[in-house]
């Protein structure tokens, strides 16, 4: 996903994680995307640095976030 792409961060289906609620947000160039190095990755896995549109708290009820690196299982492209 290019930089400036509007997307919705979700929820796992399978558990209650990584953050607390879905919300919107902004990718952005704090880091050039790049593939997950993690044994839970899917396979050719990304990973994008988003700003929030709010802050957010994550499932551990840390934060408040402001932005974060989001896999891309976790990213959802929006039209505005």
């Amino acid at each position: 996903m290019p930089v400036d792409t509007r997307v919705r961060v979700i929820k796992d289906e399978a558990w209650d994680g990584p953050w607390r609620e879905v919300f919107t947000g902004t990718i952005d160039d704090t880091i050039t995307p790049q593939l997950v190095t993690h044994p839970m990755a899917h396979v050719g896995e990304f990973e994008y640095s988003v700003r929030f549109d709010e802050p957010q708290m994550d499932s551990s009820e840390d934060g408040p976030y402001r932005k974060a690196v989001i896999w891309a299982r976790y990213i959802q492209p929006t039209s505005a």
